[in-house]
């Protein structure tokens, strides 16, 4: 699998366990009210991995002859 579509792949990712991990309390999932340590967590992990898959969907090919 090429290196964009990996980096899409975990764009999309990112976005959905950034988006579930910080809207828990809305979706019922969340045992305690407000946005606690491990939303927080969560969101900041889909977000590195959002940013990681921007940053390899960005990379310009480089073919070597």
């Amino acid at each position: 699998m090429a290196k964009k579509a990996i980096g899409y792949i975990l764009i999309i990712i990112g976005a959905l366990v950034a988006v579930i991990f910080l809207a828990a309390d809305s979706l019922g999932i969340g045992r305690y009210p407000g946005i606690n340590w491990a939303q927080m967590l969560g969101g900041a992990i889909g977000i590195i991995i959002l940013l990681l898959g921007v940053w390899m969907a960005s990379r310009k090919v480089i073919k070597e002859a």
